[in-house]
């Protein structure tokens, strides 16, 4: 986060007699016992992905629409976040780390090679589909504007670690002779940016007559290559 942007969400830079600001919609709440620090961080992850659940973006995250959700004054986040952009960031990051997880789980599932990467690919699609906000706001969500060019975006490398698999999958197909692709990771980037656009699709036309999801299926043989 740029230097700027911390210093304008500082408590010490907003009125404290402004009950705005202070979560005045907030419901009473109970102050949390010693070491229940986390709990409440919890509490306002959770908070703030259901407003993203609701709106369909993450538009609707702000400090005074988290205060509100969870039931405490907005300043009582800053022992846990510094804005919201770092709210926002957390639930970005907790979608990533689910996505990857359950594509892994469904990649472990399989020994042979190809249902193996079958199975990844609709792991990705089904996450896509059954949770479409948080999957939407993984590469639509309003990040600040980078220090440098060379600053990473927040979940870059975990989105690469997730793709990564959906690359190794298709090499495995390789090395088992069941692909005749002869670049990978290329394959993989279409394969990827036909599961992608599948899923967004599917969120923003859904009264398409959009064929069985088996399509995804058809894709990822197609598209990589798959032979048998």
């Amino acid at each position: 986060m740029t230097k700027a942007r911390a210093a304008t969400d500082h408590p010490a830079d907003r009125s404290a007699d402004n009950p705005a600001d202070q979560g005045e919609d907030a419901s009473p709440r109970s102050r949390n016992r010693r070491g229940q620090g986390l709990l409440l961080r919890e509490e306002i992850l959770r908070a703030a992905t259901a407003l993203i659940v609701r709106t369909g973006s993450d538009q609707g995250v702000t400090l005074r629409s988290v205060a509100r959700e969870v039931g405490i004054a907005a300043p009582s986040i800053y022992a846990h976040f510094p804005d919201r952009d770092a709210i926002v960031e957390a639930v970005v990051l907790e979608a990533i780390a689910q996505l990857h997880q359950g594509i892994a789980d469904a990649v472990a599932e399989h020994e042979d090679p190809v249902e193996s990467l079958l199975a990844g690919c609709a792991a990705y699609v089904d996450f896509g589909v059954r949770e479409p906000a948080r999957y939407r706001v993984l590469f639509g969500w309003a990040h600040p504007k980078q220090d440098s060019p060379a600053t990473e975006l927040p979940g870059r490398r975990q989105g690469l670690d997730a793709f990564q698999t959906l690359v190794d999958g298709l090499r495995a197909c390789v090395s088992a002779g069941r692909s005749s692709s002869t670049d990978p990771f290329a394959d993989a980037v279409a394969v990827w940016t036909a599961l992608h656009g599948q899923v967004t699709l599917r969120a923003d036309l859904p009264d398409f007559p959009w064929p069985p999801t088996d399509t995804v299926e058809r894709m990822t043989r197609s598209l990589g290559r798959i032979d048998s």
